[in-house]
């Protein structure tokens, strides 16, 4: 057989998305775009910011020599200086250019960490509801994946957490605001999760680094505050990228950073910057990295994301489901009244497509996306509706 087993195994394991993907496509194509309510992708659709266009403009008629040739791997240096100028702002710590690295997206970061830390067999615990990937992102750097389910809001649970805690354990991911979950973690649950780890880590004799995915740090509502994980503990990395606050998801354009204090720093920069170049990324696009230096303080319309989670959220109150309301990002992870995989081909019978939770890690819920136009979450509601009623029936 030309496919290894384990791609095999892990194309049985992500397929819940790209089922959803492809029965959407062909749904669309034999009843039309408009009659098929699509929210099982994430892919932003509001535009980036107007500013994003003008600078993408000046640099292209720039022109000079060397401006797409390469740099050093971590990134051109005065973008790193811009970026960890605007870190140090969100994280509560000064934050140098040294340790910041440009990478190839929120991905590129995550391996580009799980390479520079893991030895075979090393475990990395992760909060279920998560981000399918994380799994294969661990699993690419010999590192074993722990799942820690977390309370019925989606929140830490400190004691689950503890309980998984052991000398194999080389970090903790999480990812606030959530995917799948919309949920932010609290100032107070991360600073007892920084002090968990740091006293585990004497315990065993090692370190056990937090590390943050943060893709959707700016798409908050209610004024929600995301807490710096920096200010919980030494050990801590951030990655992140620009893929959903300024929607250029598909110019793979993204950073991750160290604190300041973190245990043998040297060191792990040194690993992180080799990382980046034998994992084959070489260097972030040096277009986007350009691009990027000039817009830290700009970021999308999210009160189009959050009329959107109003609008929502009265369809599935009508509908009579319950769920956690989101405080970020751009889902909704409602509670299934039957299996989540039943419940997913009743909705498809009214033409909407939802992604399982088992796809999370969680069954019993599905995902929602709300990354679509308005009508589109408003023309769903009858389909939510009468899906439901099949289910008191």
């Amino acid at each position: 057989m030309s496919v290894s087993k384990k791609m095999q195994m892990f194309a049985e394991k992500s397929s819940w998305i790209r089922k959803m993907f492809e029965e959407g496509a062909r749904m669309k194509a034999e009843f039309g775009d408009e009659k098929v309510f699509d929210f099982s992708l994430g892919n932003p659709d509001v535009p980036p910011p107007p500013r994003f266009t003008e600078v993408l403009r000046e640099l292209v008629e720039e022109d000079r020599p060397g401006m797409h040739a390469y740099m050093p791997n971590g990134g051109l240096p005065w973008v790193r200086e811009a970026l960890a100028a605007k870190l140090s702002q969100e994280q509560g710590v000064e934050i140098g250019a040294g340790e910041v690295l440009m990478t190839c997206g929120a991905a590129g970061a995550l391996n580009v960490v799980m390479k520079a830390l893991l030895d075979p067999g090393d475990e990395v615990i992760i909060l279920s509801p998560f981000f399918v990937e994380y799994n294969f992102y661990v699993d690419n750097h010999g590192g074993q994946t722990k799942i820690v389910p977390t309370d019925e809001e989606f929140c830490l649970d400190l004691g689950a957490i503890e309980a998984a805690l052991s000398e194999k354990t080389k970090a903790v991911l999480i990812n606030s605001p959530n995917n799948p979950t919309g949920q932010v973690y609290s100032r107070e649950s991360l600073a007892a999760l920084g002090r968990l780890l740091d006293e585990a880590g004497e315990k065993f004799c090692t370190t056990i680094y937090l590390i943050s995915d943060e893709p959707y740090r700016k798409i908050v509502f209610d004024d929600c505050e995301v807490p710096s994980i920096m200010e919980a503990t030494d050990n801590s990395i951030v990655v992140s990228s620009y893929s959903k606050d300024l929607s250029l998801p598909g110019e793979r354009i993204g950073y991750l950073a160290v604190h300041p204090e973190i245990f043998e720093k040297t060191m792990l920069l040194d690993a992180l910057t080799l990382a980046n170049r034998i994992l084959g990324f070489v260097n972030a696009p040096a277009l986007m990295q350009r691009v990027v230096e000039r817009l830290q303080d700009e970021t999308v319309d999210t009160s189009i994301y959050a009329r959107r989670r109003e609008i929502f959220c009265r369809v599935l109150d009508e509908a009579g489901f319950e769920y956690v309301r989101p405080r970020g990002a751009f889902y909704l992870f409602p509670k299934t009244p039957i299996d989540d995989v039943e419940f997913c081909g009743l909705l498809q019978e009214e033409k909407i497509l939802a992604v399982p939770g088992r796809g999370f890690g969680a069954p019993g819920y599905i995902r929602l996306a709300f990354c679509v136009p308005d009508d589109v979450i408003e023309r769903s509601a009858d389909g939510f509706k009468r899906a439901m009623e099949k289910c008191r029936r």
